[in-house]
C-alpha cells in the first residue's frame, strides 16, 4: 500500500519582518530530512513519484533542502520531483487570526521570550476555536469550512491521481487538519494537534483510491541523533 508523507515546513522566521522565510537552522533540518531518507533508499528506484507542495517559499524551500540532502539535481517541469504546487496546502494567516479578537500579534523585532511565545500561542488557539466555530471572520482569510476543503481538496488529488509514495509538504494547519479529517475527529481535535507539531516532523498516511489511514504523527526520526536535541523546533 502506498504511503503519503506529509512534512511539515522547517524552522521558519519567527518574530522577523517576513516569517515566510526558512531560518539557518531551518535549511539544515529540511537537509537533515533529505539525507535521512537518502540512506534508507530502495536502489534507484525513485522515493517518490510525486512531490506536492503549498505555494508559500517555506514550502518551497523546505522540498528545496530535502532535494539537497537526497542529493538531486535540478528538476525539469516533467519531472516528478518538481512540486505541484497547491494552495489548499498553504496555512492560515496567524496575524489576521489574532487581529480579528482585537488583541495585537507579535510585531517584527519584538522581544522573543518563552513568555512572549506562550502568550502567542493562547491568543492562537482561541482565536483558531473561534474561527472553526464561525465566531470570527478575519481578514483576509477563507471561512475554516473553506480552509478545511482545500485541504480536502488536496488529499483527494493523491487518491484520484497517485498510485505510489508522495511527498506531500505544507504547514501546521493543513497537516492537522487532514489528520483530524482522516480520524473523523472534530475540528478543536486538529487545533491542538497543530500546536504540537514540530518543524520538519513526518506524518504518514497509507492510501487506497478510496480512503486514508493514519500510520504515524509528527516524528521527527531524522533529528533523533545524539547532538542533535537542539535542532527540535516547533515554529
Amino acid at each position: 500500500m502506498p504511503t503519503l508523507y506529509l512534512v511539515r515546513h522547517a524552522q521558519a522566521s519567527f518574530g522577523a519582518s517576513d516569517y515566510d522565510q526558512l531560518s539557518e537552522l531551518g535549511e539544515r533540518q529540511s537537509e537533515r530530512l533529505g539525507q535521512y531518507w537518502r540512506a534508507r533508499d530502495r536502489g534507484d528506484q525513485p522515493r517518490f513519484e510525486v512531490v506536492v507542495t503549498g505555494t508559500l517559499r517555506r514550502h518551497a524551500q523546505t522540498w528545496a533542502g530535502i532535494a539537497r540532502g537526497l542529493g538531486l539535481a535540478s528538476t525539469r517541469e516533467d519531472d516528478p520531483a518538481t512540486p505541484l504546487r497547491l494552495p489548499g496546502l498553504d496555512e492560515y494567516d496567524s496575524g489576521a487570526l489574532i487581529e480579528a479578537l482585537g488583541a495585537t500579534p507579535p510585531q517584527p523585532g519584538a522581544a522573543d521570550t518563552v513568555d512572549t511565545r506562550r502568550a502567542h500561542f493562547r491568543l492562537l488557539r482561541s482565536a483558531l476555536q473561534q474561527w472553526a466555530e464561525g465566531a470570527i471572520a478575519p481578514r483576509g482569510m477563507p471561512s475554516y469550512a473553506e480552509f478545511s476543503a482545500g485541504v480536502r481538496g488536496a488529499l483527494d488529488h493523491v487518491r484520484n491521481h497517485c498510485t505510489g509514495d508522495v511527498l506531500m509538504i505544507s504547514s501546521g494547519g493543513p497537516i492537522s487538519t487532514a489528520v483530524a479529517q482522516v480520524l473523523g475527529a472534530p475540528a478543536h481535535a486538529g487545533i491542538e494537534l497543530n500546536l504540537r507539531l514540530r518543524n520538519s516532523a513526518i506524518t504518514e498516511f497509507n492510501y487506497t483510491p478510496r480512503r486514508f489511514s493514519l500510520v504515524s504523527f509528527n516524528a521527527v526520526p531524522h533529528l533523533e541523533e545524539p547532538g542533535l536535541g537542539d535542532w527540535v523546533t516547533y515554529a
